[in-house]
């Protein structure tokens, strides 16, 4: 029998606990049937305290040496206060993650863990149920113990299990990664000065205040340990900064220095983001704002948001490259929304007072659908993507959901559960699972919004407004207000009356629904099939080196015809071929991407199929693929007739009223 307990901030599980009696049989005896020996469950006895809103006594230092470029690992002394009478002290590693919205702690980076009081080694052991902390015996008298230990950086890609966070150029210190912190206090109670060694030559940025540095060594006033955790720290040997506008600062870090030459016209559409984004939501919940901004392909990929800064990293040369960049460049204005959306308002079960509490993560489809609907706006509206990338960006969310049978089993706020239980491992057939679509889904559910509010006020209102009076009230509070979704409803019932509770449930909560293209439709587009891919699917291909047949044969190869994706119940997937499958060759000469994009178009209309010889482990055999519907890729157009601006052309144009060519002068801040 299993037992709840409701404690101060987290359910645990307790089992009710006895040992069976013990069967006596004696020896030789036969042991009837029903008298096999059965045990019952040992108790799990919660020894870690939960968070309590107090101060926690003194202030942590730590110490971090990031100078070991050539294993990338990260060199940590924490010297932790110890409360007056403490003789077992917990300290926990941070588990669940803010922006990762799952369990995504690595303490088995953590190496060589090692406590001290003074010089005296301590005795630690880590709980056996909470796995995340330690329980360190302090000798009476006390006053600081020092934590010391190696994180160990991956140094190949290998996001099945972490990141690539340092190399020999740049480093992304992300302080949750290092450090631990003492059980029993809300995080935001915990007081910490940091410090970063970093290789000579290199600049630090980060959003932490009171930057002082001396030689390599670089350190920053107090804060707490909340704020901490949110500052991540970009460094690299080739820097640039930029002041953008009203105390934001572009800082970028570059595998070469060649690859900062960023245009002052291109340089122009970052200050036009800040400019937007202000006429978008009317406040600022930042005091200053650090984009931090990785040019590179030797440290691993992120997107990540914070209150006052985001990390980001774009190809090498999208700066350079700006055509070649274009599909790319979202990443920025998304994290950038994340300040009001996600950081300053979060679904009140988002919010967590510790890193140990576990997160809930159903109303991602604000959180983050929201958050990727306006950061595709403002890309448009600033210039940082091309208005033809965004179109074709929101083709291939739309085109993705034609031909994904996933959505008859699974609501989209279901995959809202995915980041914590599928941790965004790859799946066999991921058009048949879901992925994480409340992203763009969730996208294009709220551009419905936007066009049922515009109907129905004349034009005269939109989802700006919503976000307006959701987003962007008490301007200059960076502190966070919680939301559950009858806030929602209710902030879009002011802005205009409409049975907002059943369209969000209907479309979000219920499975099996229609292809959402209401929006796209409602805005004066269509979509429609041609038999080349639209700027966005074509440039994804090219970077990525692979070959996305989904909508055609229902597949997608790598450039060497290794099959990385075939879609459930596709024409391919009824022909037997499945992902690690290789396509050896199409109609008798070798794959090639544009020998099997040939034989489908030589196909199209005919009844004759395309011969495609496979290899599965050691076995090879001829398959006769029966499809004659030609190459499909999806794109927007426009439905309307004339030129005047459709709805989707408005909302996609610049709002902003001003957008000066000359740096805005800033104070210095955010370093």
């Amino acid at each position: 029998m299993v037992k709840l307990y409701q404690v101060a901030t987290r359910p645990v599980a307790f089992v009710v606990t006895a040992f069976a009696a013990t069967l006596a049989v004696s020896a030789g005896a036969q042991v009837q049937p029903d008298s096999n020996t059965r045990p019952v469950a040992v108790p799990l006895v919660q020894s870690v305290p939960d968070p309590q809103d107090v101060p926690y006594p003194g202030t942590i230092t730590l110490d971090i040496d990031a100078r070991d470029v050539t294993t990338g690992a990260f060199r940590v002394t924490e010297a932790i206060p110890v409360p007056a009478g403490t003789t077992r002290l917990t300290l926990l590693y941070p588990e669940w993650l803010p922006g990762k919205h799952a369990p995504r702690g690595r303490p088995a980076f953590v190496n060589q863990l090692a406590f001290f009081a003074g010089d005296t080694p301590l005795t630690w052991t880590r709980d056996p149920v909470e796995v995340f902390a330690y329980h360190v015996d302090v000798p009476q008298g006390t006053a600081t113990i020092t934590a010391r230990f190696v994180f160990t950086s991956l140094l190949r890609e290998n996001e099945d299990e972490d990141r690539v966070v340092a190399t020999r150029e740049m480093l992304n210190l992300q302080w949750e990664k290092m450090s631990l912190y003492p059980a029993g206090h809300y995080v935001r109670q915990i007081k910490v000065k940091p410090s970063v060694t970093i290789p000579d030559g290199w600049t630090a940025f980060t959003a932490l205040d009171g930057k002082d540095a001396a030689g390599s060594r670089v350190s920053w006033a107090v804060t707490d340990y909340e704020t901490l955790v949110d500052s991540p720290v970009f460094a690299g040997l080739h820097t640039q900064r930029a002041a953008l506008r009203q105390n934001v600062f572009l800082d970028a870090v570059a595998d070469k220095p060649e690859l900062l030459a960023i245009t002052p016209e291109h340089l122009q559409t970052y200050r036009n983001l800040v400019l937007e984004a202000q006429a978008l939501f009317g406040s600022r919940h930042y005091d200053h704002y650090d984009f931090l901004l990785a040019l590179t392909d030797r440290m691993s990929s992120i997107g990540l948001e914070h209150h006052r800064s985001s990390e980001n990293q774009y190809e090498p040369t999208s700066w350079i490259d700006w055509a070649g960049g274009d599909w790319d460049r979202n990443v920025i204005p998304h994290e950038y929304v994340h300040s009001w959306n996600g950081k300053f308002r979060r679904p009140a079960k988002l919010w967590t007072p510790d890193y140990r509490q576990p997160m809930q993560d159903n109303l991602l489809w604000v959180y983050e659908g929201q958050t990727q609907f306006w950061g595709t706006v403002l890309a448009a509206r600033a210039g940082i993507q091309s208005k033809e990338m965004v179109l074709g960006s929101i083709a291939n969310w739309a085109g993705g959901f034609t031909q994904n049978p996933g959505r008859a089993w699974r609501s989209v706020e279901d995959t809202s559960h995915d980041p914590i239980f599928a941790a965004r491992k790859p799946r066999p057939f991921a058009s048949l699972a879901r992925g994480e679509d409340y992203y763009t889904e969730g996208a294009l559910v709220w551009l419905e919004a936007d066009q049922i509010i515009r109907d129905g006020t004349g034009g005269s209102k939109g989802l700006d407004d919503f976000a307006r009076a959701f987003f962007g009230v008490r301007g200059g509070d960076w502190g966070t207000v919680p939301y559950e979704f009858d806030d929602v409803v209710a902030a879009l019932n002011g802005v205009y009356p409409y049975d907002w509770g059943t369209f969000l449930k209907t479309r979000l909560q219920t499975p099996d629904q229609p292809v959402p293209l209401a929006g796209i439709e409602r805005a004066g587009y269509k979509l429609v099939w041609k038999d080349e891919p639209n700027a966005f699917d074509k440039a994804r291909m090219g970077a990525a080196k692979f070959l996305s047949l989904n909508h055609s044969l229902g597949l997608a190869i790598d450039n060497d015809g290794r099959v990385t994706g075939s879609r459930w119940d596709g024409p391919a997937f009824r022909a037997g071929i499945v992902p690690g499958m290789q396509i050896v060759a199409v109609g008798g000469k070798a794959y090639g991407p544009e020998v099997i994009k040939a034989a489908i178009a030589a196909a199209k209309g005919t009844t004759a199929p395309i011969e495609l010889l496979v290899k599965r482990d050691d076995q090879y055999r001829t398959i006769q693929l029966p499809y004659y519907d030609g190459l499909r890729w999806p794109w927007l157009e426009r439905a309307l007739p004339g030129k005047a601006p459709a709805g989707l052309d408005r909302l996609l144009a610049p709002r902003a009223a001003a957008k000066a060519s000359a740096p805005a002068t800033n104070p210095a801040g955010g370093q």
